[in-house]
């Protein structure tokens, strides 16, 4: 079944479909089955768009879970094809609908085996070599969010949607920052249209990534070296469209940049 599914999702991207459900007999029963038609699609997409390169968490707000219908945060995976340094730019047109969110973003140093699970703060802090902030590069594919809550498990599937980041400079000197109470501000064509402290997702960004640790570890998976991990916004999910220039500013991290042609 997940094989058909991946194939079915991979050319609804390819036709450039609105996002959908997946039909009757295809659609994922339970997280496990989500997540093994998201390994399908991840491996169809990799064969265009190269190797894995780290991962996104969605939904680490309690707020938006409750509207989407899920009790847990989400996995997706990102590709290194689609990791970009700020400035960075993109073109609209490439996308059905892009959506961008504003992030903390880490990248390991060293590895995370499935062994050392359970993984907590102190321990995944241990293996962070840099902190940078991050835009997520998303693709809602046109999706009606009033209908997501009634097939939560189909944003697994369709890998949270991730379609790339922009990475600001790494920050390796970052133990001393409370990322918790870092505050991030994000501003479109100069105008702030949001912000959020760390503390918004999960508690603590490196809460969010103990617990992506410990996702990966059930499935015998671990975070490797050099793998980068962007937390989830901090800042509501923003549309955007050619002409626009987005930027996110966190204390003490620094800011990135995109350019939407």
């Amino acid at each position: 079944m997940s094989t058909q599914a991946a194939k079915r999702l991979f050319e609804a991207h390819e036709r450039r479909e609105r996002f959908a459900p997946l039909p009757p007999g295809l659609a994922p029963r339970s997280e496990s089955e989500a997540y093994a038609i998201q390994d399908a699609f991840v491996a169809l997409r990799a064969q265009k768009l190269g190797a894995r390169a780290g991962y996104k968490i969605a939904l680490t707000s309690a707020e938006i879970r409750r509207f989407v219908g899920v009790d847990t945060p989400q996995a997706g995976v990102m590709f290194g094809s689609r990791l970009q340094p700020s400035p960075a730019r993109v073109r609209a047109a490439d996308y059905v609908r892009l959506i961008v969110e504003f992030e903390v973003a880490v990248q390991i140093a060293d590895d995370l085996p499935a062994a050392d699970k359970p993984f907590f703060r102190d321990r995944v802090a241990q293996a962070v070599g840099a902190v940078m902030p991050a835009l997520e590069l998303a693709d809602d594919r046109n999706a009606d969010y009033k209908e997501l809550a009634k097939h939560p498990l189909e944003l697994i599937a369709d890998n949270c949607w991730n379609e790339g980041a922009v990475l600001g400079a790494p920050v390796k000197d970052w133990k001393a920052i409370d990322l918790a109470a870092v505050r991030g501000i994000a501003t479109i064509n100069g105008n702030k249209v949001g912000e959020g402290r760390g503390a918004d997702t999960m508690g603590h960004p490196l809460d969010a990534v103990a617990w992506l640790a410990d996702h990966l570890a059930s499935d015998g998976r671990g975070l490797l070296r050099g793998d980068v991990v962007i937390t989830g916004s901090i800042v509501t999910t923003k549309t955007v469209t050619a002409g626009d220039r987005v930027r996110f500013d966190v204390e003490e991290l620094g800011s990135v940049e995109l350019r939407v042609d």
